[in-house]
């Protein structure tokens, strides 16, 4: 069985990939005490794509599979929200949920092993120069993200999390458990003109 953790969630209209960033505003109280709690302990919380609610408010139901992220940089913001950048490190499955009186949700969730690096297949190459051309324009979080074109995972990841997808997609692409199926995914939608 894989590891089972217990964590903190972050409901979010967003999907996270392992390796790829994220910046967020943060400033409802149970996630300014949550993102205290991280910096403190040198924790980790799971990012889930809402299913059904809100990001404010009461506590959102969330699809079972989100992405374990860790801070990789904060900072207080001029208009008095805490800016966070997060990076994804691992799939999980969430098993179990509870909601804090605050609504904050913690989840006893399953890790799902990342993938293992595959060369990127000569037939999606097209997709990695595609890739290569949406990152040259993007700014932080994405300038000084190492880049791997060769690895079909990465390529794939980051195509699903910068393409104008419908979230639903993205939550699919995510579940996946295969690189290469990913990517043929997105190649079709890219060449059915599914793109939202």
């Amino acid at each position: 069985m894989d590891a089972v953790v217990a964590i903190p969630l972050f409901p979010l209209h967003t999907v996270l990939f392992p390796g790829g960033p994220l910046a967020l505003r943060v400033f409802e109280p149970r996630y300014l005490d949550m993102i205290g709690r991280v910096v403190k302990d040198g924790g980790r919380f799971g990012i889930c794509l809402i299913a059904e609610g809100e990001e404010i408010g009461e506590a959102a139901f969330t699809y079972d599979v989100g992405t374990l992220a860790h801070i990789s940089y904060w900072h207080k913001r001029a208009d008095g929200m805490l800016g966070v950048t997060v990076v994804g490190d691992q799939r999980f499955r969430i098993l179990e949920r509870e909601v804090q009186p605050d609504q904050l949700i913690t989840a006893k969730t399953e890790l799902i092993p990342n993938e293992t690096p595959r060369p990127l297949p000569a037939e999606f190459r097209t997709l990695a120069v595609l890739l290569e051309e949406i990152l040259t324009q993007l700014g932080h979080p994405y300038v000084k993200l190492p880049k791997h074109y060769d690895d079909a995972s990465w390529v794939g990841a980051r195509l699903a999390e910068l393409l104008p997808i419908q979230l639903a997609q993205k939550q699919l692409l995510l579940q996946l458990d295969d690189p290469i199926e990913r990517l043929d995914r997105l190649r079709a939608m890219i060449e059915l003109g599914e793109l939202a």
